[in-house]
């Protein structure tokens, strides 16, 4: 009997990911890849061309009954009504929004922010940077007829719409789409009552535009021009989530050039102090999650200081006690996003001649990094969301020191997922699930577990010198 497809796409910042899998095991059949272009703001038709090609590298869809896209969070996708890109997206990293986001703040305040949509708008969110381009660029602002995320914008070109004489189906505005998790970090979208504020989004642009409507999770948004079925998409957290199969009471930690911790919650989270966003998954259930700005680079910068590489930073690290022997390592190298201290630098503490070797500094190096995760899963547990697995992913949760010593810092068991391109696997789930109306359940052979070995002294020392 002849195997049913799907695929998966992951069109992060740096680069487009796209997976084609057995429906029935979830086994990888072929992949495919294309790079986008650096910066803070892009044109959309890159990723149309990177989607394209990196299609084409994975031998094509002529056998993909369906497919869904994930893509990069809150970036602004400005469209006129003939379906022109107004302007190059803003992206996430653009934060050049900060100010309009503190203006929205104060005219609304964080509390009712909070309240009405589950988030308090940052630099990163949609509606930042719709403030940002109605008081920065008024002429564009006021060609905008409809306003879209990365994903929904693939999506809708995917579907064969487009800007007039560029597509088989023309500019119709009314076909755009999104899915909960992708709306739910606009800042005028709200996962507690499943609508768009209106009223917060008029004060924010100062009008309405078009909004693309939102789906649930196992929805169909359409089909491509050859018939394959097209499912909801989603935010790129939300994709990760979902293709690591996380169910409520897990929760997520990815070391990546930025960190972020993310849990799956039965109920909608609303964190006035901003620290928390209460974001939308994508299977039906709420995505709490807190970033970092200081993730893998801090073990980049250690290992570059040492002048060791990654193996062998482990290697030592594993060779000094729980605690590295009193040597504290508050990893701010970038300043931090949570805590919010935008200007901070880095600072080792404890210095003596006893506790500073190479294993201690390589020690504190890991556990730094893994206690400023830590500080974000307890704000999401302060909000009463439940963590009882951690599932550690990024290309940092495979250096083994970062595993073992994560089963000290943490309370409870971690497991070190055997799933390369988490995000594309999520997508190729819900497109599977838009295909049978069943979500799948896909094995992950190679995942490695860590059993609890908690050593509260190492929290207990980073906390004092916070």
């Amino acid at each position: 009997m002849r195997s049913t497809y799907v695929a998966g796409v992951d069109s992060s910042t740096q680069s487009c990911k796209v997976t084609v899998h057995d429906v029935a095991t979830g086994e990888v059949v072929r992949t495919g890849r294309a790079s986008h272009p650096s910066g803070t703001e892009v044109d959309p038709e890159a990723w149309w061309t990177a989607l394209q090609q990196a299609i084409v590298d994975a031998g094509g869809l002529d056998d993909v009954a369906a497919i869904s896209i994930a893509a990069q969070q809150h970036g602004l996708v400005a469209l006129d009504a003939q379906g022109n890109v107004v302007r190059d997206a803003l992206l996430w990293n653009d934060v050049r929004s900060a100010d309009a986001a503190a203006a929205l703040v104060a005219e609304v305040g964080a509390q009712d922010y909070a309240r009405r949509v589950g988030v308090v708008p940052v630099a990163s969110f949609t509606g930042a940077k719709l403030r940002w381009l109605r008081d920065q660029e008024p002429t564009n602002a006021a060609r905008v007829a409809a306003v879209a995320l990365p994903h929904d914008w693939l999506s809708w070109r995917l579907r064969g719409y487009g800007p007039v004489g560029a597509s088989d189906l023309g500019p119709d505005l009314d076909a755009l789409a999104t899915d909960r998790s992708d709306a739910s970090g606009t800042a005028y979208w709200s996962a507690s009552t499943g609508t768009y504020d209106r009223d917060l989004l008029e004060r924010t642009f100062g009008r309405v535009p078009l909004l693309p409507r939102v789906l649930g999770p196992a929805e169909r948004m359409g089909v491509t021009p050859a018939g394959a079925v097209v499912g909801a998409g989603l935010g790129d957290n939300a994709g990760g989530a979902l293709g690591l199969g996380a169910r409520p009471g897990d929760a997520v930690i990815s070391i990546g050039t930025s960190g972020t911790v993310f849990a799956v919650s039965e109920r909608p989270i609303a964190d006035p102090t901003g620290v928390v966003a209460g974001f939308a998954d994508g299977s039906g259930h709420h995505l709490p999650l807190v970033a970092t700005l200081n993730a893998a680079r801090v073990l980049d910068a250690v290992a570059g200081l040492l002048g060791v590489d990654h193996g062998e930073l482990a290697r030592l690290a594993l060779e000094a006690e729980p605690g590295a022997d009193g040597l504290v390592l508050q990893p701010y190298f970038e300043g931090e996003r949570t805590p919010n201290r935008p200007d901070a630098t880095a600072t080792l503490f404890g210095m003596s001649l006893a506790s500073t070797r190479r294993e201690t500094l390589a020690r504190a190096a890991v556990e730094g990094l893994l206690c400023g995760l830590a500080d974000g899963l307890d704000a999401i547990r302060r909000c009463g969301v439940p963590a009882t697995r951690i599932l550690l992913i990024g290309g940092a949760a495979r250096n083994p020191a970062v595993a073992q010593i994560a089963a000290q810092v943490f309370d409870v068991s971690i497991v070190v997922p055997g799933i390369d391109e988490a995000v594309a696997r999520g997508a190729a789930v819900q497109a599977a699930w838009a295909l049978t109306g069943e979500r799948p359940s896909w094995d992950d052979g190679d995942a490695r577990s860590f059993a609890v070995d908690h050593h509260p002294i190492i929290r207990q020392q980073y906390a004092a010198r916070a």
